[in-house]
């Protein structure tokens, strides 16, 4: 579903990803892990046209979406939940679910279908942004991702800050979501939360995947997890 092919992403002079490649098969859910300041969210945003290589492909259902604007990326299907959420803390749950409906776009995802899925938002529909936890936060920023209908959802720290049972919550809540179909890019420092869902795992340091590995193989490499992983 997605391939990226030896991408090199810069901050002006500063050379900050240096030739990653990583692909993501249909209905899977994928991890990209490291330490803060590796690579991760830059990454992700070099997929999602915000910061645009200046060399390497990333190609999307074998489509070339390297050069494309954000807002093309989204409209092919690619949802994005970015680490500080960016949910509208003066809009009300409905209102900022509803703001992300994509009107040409159809499938599983729709106001009721996500409540269901999100009891909580049911149950907070009427409260502003700012008057929500951070958990619920993060819960209304994927669904509100998910009102898009993307076949891609990615998802960028949604655990940071949060307490262990909320994010056991969130675990919880990629599982449903992947179980629905929707395939799963997710970065995320918490190794055990995504040694208990993910299929696969790419660990990224200064910039470049320097491992990659099925959940049993990362689950049994404790070299690699204390070397990169650890916090």
């Amino acid at each position: 579903m997605l391939k990226v092919e030896d991408i090199h992403t810069y901050y002006g002079e500063s050379y900050v990803i240096q030739g990653v490649s990583l692909y993501l098969e249909e209905k899977e859910i994928l991890t990209l892990l490291g330490r803060n300041g590796a690579g991760k969210t830059t990454t992700l945003r070099s997929i999602m046209g915000l910061r645009p290589p200046r060399q390497g492909k990333v190609f999307y259902r074998d489509r070339d979406i390297t050069r494309m604007n954000p807002y093309e990326i989204v409209r092919l299907g690619i949802g994005m939940v970015p680490e500080d959420r960016r949910i509208f803390t003066g809009l009300t749950v409905e209102e900022n679910l509803n703001i992300a409906v994509q009107s040409h776009r159809t499938g599983r995802w729709n106001m009721q279908t996500v409540r269901e899925l999100f009891p909580i938002l049911e149950q907070r529909h009427h409260h502003r942004g700012h008057q929500l936890s951070g958990g619920e936060q993060q819960i209304l920023a994927i669904a509100r991702a998910l009102m898009g209908n993307p076949r891609l959802l990615i998802l960028d720290e949604p655990c940071e800050g949060l307490a262990p049972l909320i994010i056991k919550l969130i675990a919880e809540t990629i599982v449903n979501v992947s179980h629905e179909g929707v395939t799963i890019l997710l970065v995320e420092q918490n190794v055990e939360m995504t040694l208990e869902i993910a299929h696969r795992h790419y660990v990224i340091d200064q910039g470049k995947i320097i491992y990659t590995g099925t959940n049993e193989e990362l689950a049994g490499n404790q070299e690699i997890r204390e070397k990169y992983l650890s916090i």
